[in-house]
């Protein structure tokens, strides 16, 4: 899974390439909704919504990649990717793209204590 996340944030649309600030961050959704387009195969296979307000669900996609990233950038296992938050100050929603179910994601951190987790490639 750690190649396959690392080809989307690799291809992540750049336009301000060679920008001091580096690679855009993607968040844990943006990874989750290109990973279940890129590979719906194993999408599947994980059993898990992507994630987002309104699906029921305590496990998503999107939480399982921002644990298993942090986790393991921690522990200095994944080297070539870093982390960060995006904060929920002024923030009331956030949403993404459709799902299988073809309706919006809407962030289901907005408007709590919790903070939107994003990834992206380290400079080189």
């Amino acid at each position: 899974m750690e190649s396959k996340i690392t080809e989307i944030l690799q291809d992540a649309p750049n336009g301000l390439e060679r920008h001091h600030l580096g690679q855009p961050f993607l968040t844990a959704y943006q990874i989750a909704i290109e990973f279940a387009v890129r590979y719906p195969k194993e999408f599947k296979q994980l059993k898990l919504p992507i994630g987002g307000a309104g699906t029921g669900k305590h496990n998503s996609l999107a939480q399982y990649i921002a644990l298993q990233l942090s986790r393991n950038i921690k522990a200095k296992r994944i080297t070539h990717i870093e982390g960060g938050f995006l904060s929920n100050l002024h923030l009331h929603d956030i949403n993404f793209d459709k799902d299988c179910t073809d309706k919006l994601i809407h962030s289901s951190l907005t408007n709590t204590n919790f903070t939107l987790s994003m990834f992206r490639l380290r400079k080189k």
